[in-house]
C-alpha cells in the first residue's frame, strides 16, 4: 500500500466499483456521499458488478478458492477503465495486488469483532453440546472448534440477510456474523453478544473499509484522501504484512487484530488448526512507525513455532 497523496489535477466525475450485496452498497454510497460532501460539484457514480464470490453459493469459500473472489471483478472494472476506484471490505482483500493497482485509502476502522446470534439459546456457555453453528469462514470454525469441539459447524454462505434467513429458518442453531457489518446495516438488536477477543480473534482487516485505485491516478486521489484514518491505516499496514508473509487467504485459519495501545501498537494474532488440536498465538508491540516490521515480526514467530508446519499440511490438502 502506498500512502503518498496528491492534490494536483482532479476529476468532474468519478466511478465507484462495488458488489450489489446490501451490505457492499451501504459501504460504496458511504465513500459515494463523503466525496459528495467534500466536492458536490463532482458527478459520483457507483458501478455494481457482481463476483465469482457472489455467483458461488453452495460450496465454503476455503474450498473455492478464497476471499480473492470477492474482489476480482472489481478490479477488472479498474483495470479496463470502467471505474476509478472498487470499495473494499478490508477483510476481503488478498496480499497481493493485480499490477498497476493498490489500496490508496483505508477508512477509520468500526468495531472489528465477532457477533454471536442466538435467540434460541442466548449466549455461548449456555450453547448445548452437539448444536450447530453457521459460519462461512474457516477462521471462525477453527477457533470455534478449538475452544468447544462439541459444536457441530455447518456452511452458511450468503450475504448478511441471506444468512440471518437461515439461522431464522432453523437451518443452524446459531450463526457468527461481523459485528461492523450488522451495525452498519442497523441490525445490531440481533446481536446476542459479541465474542471476546480470546476466544475470537478477528479477521485481519475487519471492520475497515478499503479504497482501491490506479497507482499514479493523481486526480481520483485527491477527491478521497481525506478519508483516509492515519491510525487505521498503521494498524492494517501491520495485520496485511502478517497477512502476506504467511500467505494468508480464506483457505489459512489466520487471525490478526491491531491497535493501538498507549503510544505503541499492539499486534495479536492466531493460527489455528483445530483438527489436530493446534492454536498458535503471539502478540507484539512497536512504534507506529514499525508497523511493517511488527507484522513480519509476529509472522516470523508463528512460522517458527509451528506455523510453517501448519501451512504445508494446508497447502497439501
Amino acid at each position: 500500500m502506498s500512502n503518498a497523496f496528491s492534490t494536483s489535477g482532479s476529476k468532474s466525475s468519478l466511478v465507484i466499483a462495488t458488489r450489489g450485496s446490501l451490505l457492499a452498497l451501504w459501504q460504496a454510497e458511504w465513500v459515494q456521499q463523503r466525496i459528495l460532501d467534500e466536492y458536490p460539484e463532482t458527478s459520483v457514480e457507483l458501478l455494481i458488478l457482481k463476483t465469482t464470490g457472489d455467483r458461488i453459493q453452495d460450496r465454503p469459500l476455503s474450498e473455492v478458492g478464497g476471499k480473492g473472489l470477492f474482489i476480482k471483478e472489481l478490479e477488472s472494472a479498474l483495470l479496463d477503465g470502467r471505474a476509478d476506484m472498487a470499495v473494499h471490505s478490508m477483510k476481503d482483500v488478498t496480499s497481493e495486488f493485480p499490477e498497476g493497482l493498490e489500496i490508496s485509502v483505508i477508512t477509520e476502522r468500526e468495531e472489528a469483532g465477532d457477533a454471536w446470534i442466538c435467540q434460541k439459546y442466548g449466549t455461548l456457555n449456555n450453547f448445548p453440546n452437539g448444536a450447530v453453528v453457521g459460519t462461512s469462514s474457516l477462521r471462525r470454525a477453527s477457533q470455534l472448534n478449538h475452544h468447544r469441539p462439541d459444536l457441530k459447524i455447518k456452511s452458511l454462505r450468503g450475504n448478511v440477510q441471506t444468512r440471518l434467513r437461515k439461522l431464522d429458518e432453523g437451518e443452524v442453531d446459531a450463526a457468527i456474523l461481523a459485528v461492523a457489518g450488522l451495525k452498519r446495516l442497523k441490525l445490531e438488536a440481533r446481536i446476542t453478544e459479541i465474542l471476546p477477543l480470546k476466544l475470537m480473534l478477528p479477521a485481519i482487516g475487519q471492520g475497515a473499509i478499503g479504497i482501491e485505485t490506479r497507482i499514479g491516478d493523481q486526480a481520483t486521489l485527491s477527491r478521497i484522501e481525506h478519508l483516509n484514518h492515519p491510525l487505521t491505516w498503521d494498524c492494517l499496514q501491520a495485520e496485511r504484512t502478517l497477512l502476506a508473509v504467511l500467505e494468508g487467504n480464506c483457505q489459512l485459519p489466520l487471525a490478526g487484530y491491531c491497535i493501538l495501545d498507549g503510544e505503541e501498537l499492539f499486534l495479536r494474532a492466531a493460527i489455528c488448526d483445530s483438527g489436530i488440536g493446534l492454536m498458535l498465538a503471539y502478540e507484539a508491540r512497536a512504534s507506529r512507525k514499525n508497523a511493517n516490521k511488527l507484522g513480519q515480526d509476529v509472522a516470523e514467530w508463528l512460522l517458527d513455532n509451528g506455523a510453517e508446519d501448519l501451512l504445508r499440511k494446508l497447502k497439501n490438502i
